[in-house]
C-alpha cells in the first residue's frame, strides 16, 4: 500500500499553514483525479474521491477495485471547503461517501457540475436539485472570484444528452491572473487542443492511466498523449493524475515523464498528499 507523503493531521496542518493569501495558489493531489486548490483563502475541491466506496461495491465481483494508496484524509475533516466540482457521474468523480460528509460540514458549499447531470447529482447526494451550479460545454460561471468554464471531455467519446449538453466536462478555472485546466476523464478529440490553447493555461491536470478493453471501463489519455496535449495547449506546467488508486486501472508516470522531457514540456509528478505552489508573482 502506497502511503501519502502527507495525510490526516499533517496534511490538514500543511493546508492551514499554507494559506498565505499572497496572490499565488497552492495545489494538493488527493489521489485519483482529486485536487485541492487554495487561493486567497478560497478552497476548491476538484473531483475528490476520499472513500472506499468503489472497493466495497466491487469486492465480490470479477472487477475488484483494489486500492493502491492509503486514504489521504477523512472527508468529514474538510470543514473549510468553499467549492467542489464533479466533472461527470462516475463514482470516483461523484462519490456520495466523499461529498456527503463535505456538504454536511460545509453548508454553504458551492457545487459545480455539468448541467446535463443535475438530476443524477441531486439524487446521488440527496440534494435539492436547485442547489448545484450547472455548467455546460462553452458556458461559464463565476463563483467566489473564480471563473469556471466548461470544456467537453471525451470519456472515451463526447457524450451529450437530448438537449445537446455535455455529460463529461473539463473545467478551466481562471482567478487572479492564473488559469488551471482540470480535464476530468478524457481522451483527445478534434479541436480540443485548439480551444484549450485560447485560455493561456498555467497548469494542466491530466489523466495518464490510458485505456485498454480488458479493463472494461472507459479510458483516458496515455502518458505520452497527456504530454503532447499539454504541449499543444501551451500549458506552463502539466501535472498527471488518475493513477496509483486501483490496481486494475493504473499506469506508471514513466512514459509521461519521458515524453514531457522529449517535448521540452514542463511537468511535475506529485505524490498523494504533496503540495505544489505557483511561482511567486
Amino acid at each position: 500500500m502506497i502511503r501519502p507523503v502527507r495525510s490526516g493531521d499533517e496534511l490538514l496542518e500543511d493546508i492551514r499553514s499554507s494559506d498565505k493569501r499572497d496572490g499565488n495558489f497552492r495545489l494538493w493531489w488527493l489521489g485519483q483525479s482529486g485536487f485541492l486548490l487554495q487561493w486567497q483563502g478560497v478552497h476548491v475541491l476538484l473531483d475528490p474521491y476520499l472513500s472506499n466506496s468503489l472497493t466495497k461495491k466491487y469486492s465480490q465481483t470479477d472487477k475488484p477495485h483494489v486500492r493502491m494508496t492509503e486514504l489521504v484524509v477523512d472527508p468529514a475533516r474538510l470543514s473549510f471547503v468553499d467549492i467542489a466540482t464533479s466533472s461527470h457521474n462516475h463514482t470516483d468523480h461523484l462519490d456520495g461517501e466523499t461529498l456527503g460528509p463535505i456538504v454536511l460540514r460545509n453548508p454553504k458549499l458551492k457545487l459545480v457540475i455539468p448541467e446535463a447531470n443535475r438530476a443524477f447529482v441531486a439524487e446521488r447526494l440527496a440534494l435539492d436539485s436547485a442547489i448545484p451550479i450547472g455548467v455546460d460545454d462553452g458556458t461559464d460561471v463565476e463563483v467566489l472570484g473564480i471563473r469556471f468554464s466548461g470544456v467537453a471531455s471525451a470519456h472515451e467519446t463526447v457524450v451529450r444528452d437530448d438537449e445537446g449538453r455535455s455529460k463529461f466536462l473539463g473545467y478551466v478555472l481562471e482567478f487572479g491572473g492564473w488559469t488551471i485546466y482540470h480535464s476530468g476523464d478524457t481522451i483527445r478529440y478534434p479541436g480540443m487542443a485548439q480551444r484549450l490553447g485560447t485560455f493561456g493555461i498555467d497548469v494542466a491536470l491530466l489523466p495518464i492511466n490510458g485505456r485498454s478493453p480488458e479493463r472494461r471501463v472507459p479510458g483516458n489519455l496515455f502518458g505520452a498523449e497527456a504530454a503532447q496535449l499539454a504541449k499543444d495547449i501551451g500549458a506552463g506546467v502539466v501535472i498527471p493524475c488518475h493513477f496509483d488508486m486501483f490496481e486494475f486501472n493504473t499506469a506508471t508516470p514513466d512514459e509521461f515523464v519521458r515524453e514531457c522531457k522529449r517535448r521540452e514540456q514542463s511537468y511535475k509528478v506529485l505524490q498523494c498528499g504533496e503540495r505544489w505552489e505557483s511561482e511567486v508573482s
